[in-house]
């Protein structure tokens, strides 16, 4: 049986990765023991992966497939195939930054304060070349993990990973410059993607999760209004496309189908029940396939 390798990426993106996976159609089960998820599709085998190292073993053939930030590419100068942009992380859905941070209390203000300093981080080689932009010389330490707990006694400052910035505050450390913004990436392996059975099952994957991040603030609206009232419903809803209308059996009535923001919806139903709508149901969205 064909099968192609597909990274899941192990640590803070695991769980939102397997649930981000479930809404697209694939239960994948994670034993603590094992770095071989089980999947219920045939075709994937999957493989639990650090996102630092994912693109290093999908660039080597390893991996066919994997989920890991573009920042990690970069820092591994990994020549990989980006099959699409994925842009969730382990609180919501947002741009991750890697930032440059101090403690509290700390006399370095800017870059140039850091000349001669002590800076502990996992991305080595992007710091580098942000010391470089900015002619600053400075010790870069390579972090194994923990890295907001070594300043000050450890470290003078960290270049690290955050979504809210909330694990910095809880260290007693600010935030004084941005290296750069990261999103996740869906990857694959050159060679992999000349095969064509491949190439079709990772770009069936990547549709699917895209789906998935396009319809996860958005829910479906259905409801029923009699002809006189039509336009003054119409003219309350926002639509992705433009809400569908069909004529119902009954005559004189009309039933409207629409996507929304899930955050319009408290407004809008009563609004809508107003306007002369009736039987509104709202259910939820799992995939929009554009």
């Amino acid at each position: 049986m064909k099968q192609i390798t597909l990274g899941i990426p192990k640590g803070s993106l695991e769980q939102s990765t397997v649930k981000m996976f479930a809404k697209a159609g694939y239960s994948i089960s994670i034993s603590s023991r094992s770095y071989f998820p089980s999947i219920d599709d045939d075709e994937i085998e999957c493989m639990l992966i650090r996102a630092q190292e994912m693109s290093r073993y999908v660039e080597k053939g390893i991996l066919d497939c994997g989920l890991t930030g573009h920042d990690w590419i970069e820092e591994n100068g990994s020549d990989v195939t980006e099959v699409c942009e994925l842009v969730y992380g382990k609180v919501g859905r947002r741009p991750l930054r890697w930032v440059l941070a101090v403690p509290n209390d700390s006399a370095i203000k800017c870059a140039a304060d850091l000349e001669g300093k002590l800076i502990a981080t996992e991305a080595v080689g992007m710091t580098k070349r942000y010391l470089a932009k900015h002619g600053v010389n400075a010790n870069v330490e390579f972090s194994w993990g923990a890295t907001e707990v070594k300043p000050p006694r450890l470290a003078d400052a960290i270049v690290e990973i955050t979504e809210t910035g909330s694990s910095l505050k809880a260290n007693n450390l600010k935030i004084i410059d941005n290296l750069c913004e990261s999103t996740t990436r869906f990857i694959a392996n050159n060679e992999a993607m000349k095969d064509e059975f491949k190439r079709k099952k990772i770009e069936d994957i990547g549709m699917l999760l895209q789906a998935v991040l396009a319809a996860e603030y958005k829910v479906g609206l259905m409801l029923n209004v009699r002809e006189e009232n039509l336009d003054a419903v119409l003219s309350k809803l926002p639509a992705l496309e433009g809400p569908t209308v069909a004529k119902l059996a009954e005559p004189k009535w009309n039933a409207i189908n629409t996507i929304i923001d899930s955050s319009a919806v408290r407004d809008l139903i009563p609004q809508l029940r107003a306007a002369g709508a009736h039987g509104i149901v709202e259910y939820p969205l799992n995939k929009i396939v554009y």
